[in-house]
C-alpha cells in the first residue's frame, strides 16, 4: 500500500475526493438499476465497475505525463476531434434509440462513444495553450480568428444541433477561460453578441425548415417552456418525479436502496441520479455530495494558483472547471433551478465516454499539481506565477 501511495503524484485531496465519489457511485447506481430487474442490476453494476476501473487507469496514466506535453497533444487532437464530430453529425441513423449525431460507433471493437465529451477536454487544453503562448501580448482579433475562434466555432456548431446543453456549456466555459487568460474584453463582448445573433439565425432557420433537424428545436422549446411554467402538468413529468423524490428524503433519507421514485423516474441512473441520492440519503447526503464538489472546485483553484506557469494555471482551470460546472447543472436540474439538460453527474452517473473524459480531465489537473511536472519546468522564479512568457 505504501508503495502504491508513493507512485501516486499530485494533489492527494483531489485523489481522495475522486475515489470517494467513484466508490459511492455504486450505491445509487445499484439502487436506481433495480427497477429494471435483477439481471439488469448485475449487468449494469458490472459495466459501471468496468468503466470506473478503466477511468481510474486513464486518470493515473494521464497524471504521470508532464503537463507541458499536452500543448503538442492538443494541437494534434484538435483537427482529429473536429473531423470525428463532422462524421458523427452527418450520420442519419439511430444508435440504441438515441440521436446518432451524438454518438459514433468504432468499427473495429463495435463500441459507441460520444465525441462531444472528448471535444470539451481537447478544446479547453488547446485554448489554454493558445492563451498562455500569447499572454502579456497585444492580441489582435484578426490574427486570433483562425487559430482561436475558428476551432471554437466549428466544434460548438457541430455539437449544437444534437446537444444544445453541451454546446452551450462548452461556449460558456471557453469564454470564461479566455476572459481569465487576459483576452481583450472588447473582443469578447463582440464575440458574445455575434454568438447570440448566429444562434438566433440558426434557431429561426431550423424552426422554419423543421426537416433539417426533426424534433430537436421542439425539444429545446418544450424544455424551456416546461421549466418556466408554474403548472404541475404531465409535461413536467421528470421534474415532478424528481421533486417528489427529494421531498421524500427529508433530512436523513429513506435508506440506501429504498427509493420508491427510482421505479418511475426516467434516467434515474444518469440525469436524475441526484434526486435518487437525496431521496435515499436525505438532505445530509445531498449536502455532502455538494460539499465534495465544492471541495474539488476549491482544490482545482489551489492547483491553478500554485502552478508557476501561465499554461499550468489555465490548464488546471480549463480541465477542472467544466466538471464542477456540469455537476452544478445536474444538481440544479434535479431541484428545478435549470431546465432539463441531459447532463450527467460527473463520477457518479452511469455512462461511458463522459466518465472516461472526466477522469482524463482530472488526470490533467493532477499532472499540473505534480511536483515532478513543476520541477521539470525549471523556472527561475517560482513565486512569480504569472511571469512566464512562452
Amino acid at each position: 500500500m505504501n508503495l502504491l501511495i508513493k507512485k501516486i503524484r499530485g494533489d492527494k485531496i483531489i485523489w481522495s475526493i475522486v475515489l470517494l465519489l467513484a466508490v459511492f457511485s455504486f450505491l445509487p447506481v445499484y439502487s436506481a438499476s433495480s427497477n429494471f430487474g435483477n439481471s439488469f442490476v448485475l449487468s449494469n453494476v458490472i459495466k459501471h465497475f468496468a468503466i470506473i476501473t478503466v477511468g481510474v487507469l486513464i486518470m493515473y496514466g494521464t497524471h504521470l505525463i508532464p503537463y507541458k506535453y499536452f500543448k503538442g497533444l492538443s494541437k494534434l487532437a484538435l483537427p482529429l476531434i473536429i473531423t470525428v464530430l463532422l462524421i458523427t453529425s452527418l450520420q442519419g441513423n439511430v444508435i440504441d434509440g438515441a440521436n446518432a449525431s451524438r454518438w459514433i460507433k468504432l468499427p473495429i471493437i463495435g463500441l459507441s462513444f460520444q465525441p462531444s465529451s472528448m471535444a470539451i477536454v481537447v478544446l479547453m487544453v488547446y485554448v489554454s495553450f493558445y492563451l498562455s503562448k500569447n499572454y502579456n501580448k497585444n492580441i489582435s482579433f484578426s490574427k486570433s480568428i483562425i487559430p482561436l475562434w475558428i476551432p471554437i466555432i466549428l466544434i460548438v456548431f457541430l455539437i449544437l444541433p444534437s446537444n444544445f446543453s453541451t454546446a452551450a456549456m462548452i461556449f460558456l466555459m471557453i469564454i470564461t477561460l479566455i476572459f481569465i487568460g487576459g483576452y481583450p474584453f472588447k473582443y469578447l463582448l463582440g464575440i458574445g453578441i455575434s454568438g447570440i445573433i448566429l444562434f438566433s439565425l440558426f434557431f429561426l432557420t431550423v424552426k422554419n425548415y423543421p426537416d433539417l433537424m426533426p424534433n430537436r428545436i421542439d425539444t429545446w422549446v418544450s424544455r424551456i417552456e416546461n421549466f418556466s411554467s408554474s403548472e404541475n402538468s404531465e409535461n413536467n413529468y421528470q421534474i415532478l418525479r424528481a421533486k417528489s423524490a427529494i421531498a421524500s428524503g427529508m433530512v436523513f433519507g429513506v435508506g440506501a436502496g429504498k427509493s420508491s421514485m427510482k421505479n418511475i423516474l426516467p434516467q434515474s441512473t444518469s440525469d436524475f441520479i441526484y434526486a435518487i441520492i437525496t431521496e435515499e440519503y436525505g438532505t445530509v447526503g445531498a449536502i455532502s455530495i455538494l460539499f465534495l464538489y465544492l471541495l474539488l472546485f476549491f482544490r482545482v483553484i489551489i492547483v491553478s494558483y500554485k502552478s508557476n506557469t501561465v499554461f499550468g494555471q489555465l490548464l488546471a482551470l480549463g480541465a477542472g472547471l467544466p466538471i464542477i460546472f456540469q455537476a452544478f447543472i445536474n444538481m440544479g436540474v434535479a431541484v428545478q433551478l435549470f431546465p432539463v439538460t441531459g447532463q450527467p453527474l460527473p463520477l457518479i452517473s452511469t455512462g461511458g465516454t463522459s466518465i472516461w473524459m472526466t477522469f482524463l480531465a482530472l488526470g490533467i489537473v493532477l499532472s499540473v499539481s505534480s511536483k515532478d511536472s513543476i520541477e521539470n519546468l525549471n523556472t527561475d522564479n517560482p513565486l512569480n506565477i504569472l511571469s512566464e512568457t512562452e
